[in-house]
């Protein structure tokens, strides 16, 4: 296999550090284990976030997702695992995961989790016509 799931995250300088702008990606393939019954739970994973000196790289991080693929944790926990991780490793001005798991037993489940750096200011929103 070429490839093997990873805990390593890497990283690489933001090429511009001096703005604000959003990094986002959606994530359709995140899976783990329910850690009641070992079955799979399935979820789109949405990563939105404003880089500060550091930006995500993207193989390294699908590697790390793939990382839970066999692990028994509850929707919330791997959740706020995740964006804790990225958060501690990246130290964005602003982090958001939303996880939108597939149904199971007849509920959707979304946990979102935002973290942000307490210097970091939103701009303002713009309308543009």
């Amino acid at each position: 296999m070429p490839s093997q799931p990873s805990t390593d995250i890497e990283t690489f300088a933001n090429p511009a550090i001096e703005h604000d702008y959003t990094i986002r990606m959606k994530i359709p393939e995140f899976t783990c284990l329910c850690p009641r019954t070992g079955q799979p739970d399935f979820a789109t994973l949405e990563l939105e976030y404003v880089p500060d000196r550091l930006c995500v790289e993207l193989k390294a991080l699908k590697l790390y997702l793939w990382s839970f693929r066999d692990r028994g944790t509850f929707h919330e926990a791997v959740t706020n695992e995740i964006a804790g991780r990225l958060a501690g490793t990246l130290a964005p001005r602003f982090l958001r995961l939303s996880a939108h798991f597939n149904v199971r037993g007849g509920i959707h489940t979304s946990v979102i989790v935002e973290r942000r750096a307490a210097h970091w200011r939103a701009s303002d929103s713009i309308t543009l016509p």
